[in-house]
């Protein structure tokens, strides 16, 4: 069934006079789009609000909740005693968010309106970090609406009282379902909701999300799938929304070809927020974050109210980050995609996103931040990085414009969370295997789930699979006399509770400020145990110290004292040469949109006057030396330089499936006895060097350009690459803890990262020679597909060229390779000593390409 999409009601809905005092006291006017979900709820139908940042979204989310709440009685004289025990009152709204952060702000804002309209409604938030006792409690007398996040709505579904707790569920409303869906976390929670509306069919469900380019696929998400058709919740559309100001930093400095710091603009970055109120800065690195952190306080010669906010930094430090900015106490906030969702903030007056947006959807979501009032534009100064980002902001802004949305189709749920999901059904009531398959099949990530995959995945948790049998420790559920499936014994379910969720966390020690030990070279004094938290860092980045080195972290720049288990011990330090923190997250891809938008730009001559003269002067001078890619068009050029020979080539696909490409190319080369010694991919292109004379090759018709680039190389050469590759063992690795096969925490200890790698590997070594088929095998590769390989962007790109790959034979690097030859034999140095490093191999580049 078609969604009905809805601009606004002619007749909408009329608030209860309690609901319409309250609005008035504020001087405020329910929105159409508030009202009609309202109506939704009256003619008992699930929706989905499509709504930019700043429309009252989640205020419209619960508003149906609110008015039900208030003219019903709230009886809960019953605890659970049972299975079977049905009673009025209990559970009526669950809130699912992506942030537990997110869930506690929203509980703050929500007991406002609920105490003001002296409402008897009892709202409790469920996190993490939530005590044990008051969960407990929770479960046996359960509040009118509960706040909380995918992985607890699992545990909670995982228990015996489940039947209990959410038989009277009326409503479930999921905040930033445009976030949520395109991860395995919204695989878990599509498996969440199937299992919800079997056992609460009563409920229904309201969607909150940012614009997106495929509303209806999102609706289907809201509602239960029947066998062999669609189903979407109706679609409400706000409208009224202020078009936001986007520009466009055209620098006085000079621009540079390459790196990612914008350390150029830095003085032009200060004068803005200097000349604002409130300024958002994002980052697409948490090591981005702290280092342009770092260079704005020094050159803070104002004393301005400037913070630091990302995902590695203390709970506590951020909260007080938050809170700051909520009473406007701050002029400036250091950020990364840890506040791309959260809290709502109507003094940020602007939102400045240093480097290439990578996505249109995203960096909407992120100017959104700014002016969270929705008839008020929504300022942004996009500062590009290097001068190929120049092209992805002047691509990202005509996007914007034209509210265009790059966000990705809804995704195929994962066989590892489906097998996580059959262990969490197991631990609560026992389940024959053709009715959890028929409840799996209503979520809408798994619709088409064959029946093959389902028992495969059932098989897996109860024996490993074919090629484990033979252990015990693999056979975590059982059959039994009528053919249900339950768990093993007790220590399976307490494993289960312990491991549930999708997020894989890369290894973290705890950073702790203490006192120096002394800055004599080789101190031995005792540390002092204790310190002030200031959040976690990856264990690789430590593994490279000495004591007594310094780095940044949380907005300082610190000593490494020791590590004692899994505590870094720091104390504070002036050196003005610290090493930055390098962390594995935060770097997202080229959209595939913004990627063919560039391509246009460049195919384009006549667009570029609208480009800064720098940028406009190097594409002409590309011209005139080369060739700019057409549109369709794979520009592939040699040159020799420096005793090897290079090609590079201009797929604009991404650094992921530039890598993927690279790889592949160096094996087909080596085949070809062109001699390759390594490859360096960027975001736009990929650049091969070797000894072989390439140009020669290509010259004598010795290395066919449509055969190196023919789309067979994601067959044999890609499954041979695979076959000794540590990437997939990583990705397989990811998989086995997330189904359950490996467990990183169990009573009183985690495991290691060396024994995981031990286990799984071992594992992942067994399967492969054993039974090469087996579930958690075809996990692996669908994850390494659609993400470290993306290899649904290579073939589609591969495709595309096909008869369109055009050969230019230089004498020396042109000017559109420099940036990608920059790349080459480049380390991970930050500070100004990085940037100089790269600005005299520029040069030197520069003139080569000039010549």
């Amino acid at each position: 069934m078609p969604p009905r999409t809805l601009k606004a009601l002619a007749e909408p809905a009329t608030l209860p006079d309690r609901f319409q005092a309250w609005f008035a006291a504020r001087g405020w006017v329910p929105r159409a789009h508030q009202l009609a979900l309202l109506e939704k709820a009256r003619e008992d139908a699930s929706a989905l609000l499509i709504a930019p940042t700043g429309a009252g979204k989640t205020l419209a989310g619960f508003l149906p909740t609110l008015v039900e709440l208030s003219s019903a009685a709230s009886v809960k004289a019953v605890a659970s005693t049972g299975r079977s025990v049905q009673r009025s009152g209990g559970l009526h709204t669950l809130y699912i968010s992506p942030l537990k952060a997110l869930a506690v702000d929203i509980a703050r804002n929500l007991e406002r309106p609920v105490a003001e309209m002296g409402l008897p409604i009892k709202i409790e938030t469920r996190t993490g970090d939530t005590p044990n006792s008051r969960r407990q409690r929770q479960r046996r007398y359960p509040p009118d609406i509960l706040l909380t996040t995918p992985e607890q709505l699992a545990l909670l579904l995982s228990s015996d009282d489940a039947p209990f707790l959410f038989s009277s569920l009326k409503r479930i409303v999921l905040d930033e379902l445009h976030a949520l869906v395109t991860s395995k976390r919204g695989d878990l929670l599509s498996l969440g909701l199937a299992r919800l509306w079997r056992l609460a069919p009563q409920m229904r469900a309201i969607g909150l999300s940012a614009t997106v380019a495929e509303p209806e696929s999102l609706a289907r998400f809201l509602m239960p799938q029947p066998k062999d058709q669609a189903q979407s919740a109706d679609i409400v559309i706000a409208g009224g929304a202020a078009p936001p100001v986007v520009e466009m930093l055209d620098t006085r400095e000079r621009l540079p070809w390459a790196g990612h710091s914008a350390r150029h603009a830095l003085p032009e970055i200060y004068e803005l927020i200097k000349a604002n109120k409130t300024t958002l800065v994002f980052v697409n690195t948490r090591s981005q974050a702290e280092m342009l952190f770092q260079d704005l306080w020094r050159m803070n010669d104002d004393n301005l109210a400037i913070a630091l906010h990302h995902g590695s930094l203390d709970v506590a430090q951020r909260r007080k980050v938050e809170d700051a900015m909520s009473a406007g106490k701050l002029r400036g906030v250091v950020c990364t995609s840890s506040l791309d969702l959260g809290v709502d903030w109507g003094d940020v007056d602007l939102v400045v996103n240093i480097g290439a947006p990578k996505g249109a959807s995203r960096l909407m979501q992120r100017i959104g931040r700014a002016n969270h009032r929705l008839d008020e534009a929504s300022r942004a100064v996009l500062v590009p990085a290097n001068r190929f980002e120049v092209l992805e902001c002047s691509v990202a802004i005509d996007a914007i414009a034209e509210n265009a949305q790059d966000t990705p189709p809804l995704r195929t749920g994962a066989l590892d969370v489906l097998a996580q999901h059959v262990l969490g059904c197991a631990c609560g009531e026992p389940f024959l295997s053709d009715d959890l398959y028929g409840e799996v099949r209503t979520a809408a990530p798994y619709a088409d789930l064959t029946r093959q995959d389902f028992d495969d995945a059932v098989d897996f948790v109860a024996t490993g699979g074919y090629a484990l049998k033979t252990y015990e420790r693999f056979a975590r559920i059982k059959q039994d006399k009528q053919g249900r499936w339950r768990v093993a014994n007790p220590k399976v379910r307490q494993s289960y509770r312990m491991n549930v969720g999708t997020i894989v966390e890369d290894d973290m020690l705890k950073v702790r400020l203490v006192r120096s030990r002394g800055s004599g070279a080789g101190s031995t004094g005792v540390i002092a145990r204790g310190g002030r938290l200031l959040g976690e860092i990856e264990e690789g980045f430590i593994e490279g110290l000495s004591p007594a080195d310094t780095f940044v972290f949380g907005g300082e720049v610190v000593r490494y004292e020791a590590l004692v288990e899994d505590q870094v011990y720091v104390s504070r330090a002036n050196d003005k040469d610290p090493k930055v923190p390098s962390y594995m997250g935060g770097k997202f891809p080229l959209s595939t949109y913004l990627a063919e938008r560039v391509r246009r730009l460049l195919d384009d001559g006549r667009a570029w006057h609208a480009l800064p003269e720098q940028v406009r002067d190097w594409l002409s001078l590309q011209r005139d030396v080369s060739r700019v890619p057409a549109v369709r068009e794979l520009l592939v050029e040699s040159f020799p330089r420096a005793n090897k020979h290079y090609i590079v080539c201009y797929p604009f696909e991404g650094r992921l499936a530039h890598q993927t490409l690279g790889m592949l190319l160096t094996r087909r080369l080596e085949r070809a006895r062109a001699r390759p010694l390594g490859f360096v991919a960027n975001e736009y292109a990929v650049a091969i060097w070797g000894l072989g004379d390439l140009s020669f090759m290509i010259r004598n018709g010795k290395l066919d350009l449509n055969a190196l680039f023919d789309p067979d190389m994601l067959g044999d050469d890609l499954e041979a690459w695979l076959a000794e590759s540590a990437l997939m063992k990583r990705t397989f690795r990811n998989c086995a803890i997330i189904s359950g096969l490996i467990a990183r925490r169990h009573t009183g200890e985690e495991k290691s990262r060396r024994q995981v790698l031990f286990s799984t590997d071992l594992v992942y070594d067994v399967l492969r020679k054993h039974q090469p088929d087996h579930v958690l095998l075809r996990a692996a590769r669908a994850d390494a597909a659609t993400g470290l390989l993306d290899l649904r962007r290579l073939s589609d790109m591969l495709t595309r060229i096909q008869g369109h790959i055009t050969h230019r034979e230089l004498d020396h690097v042109s000017p559109l390779a420099v940036p990608v030859m920059l790349e080459i034999g480049r380390e991970s140095v930050y500070g100004e000593a990085g940037d100089e490093l790269l600005a005299e191999a520029a040069d030197e580049l520069v003139k080569e390409a000039m010549s």
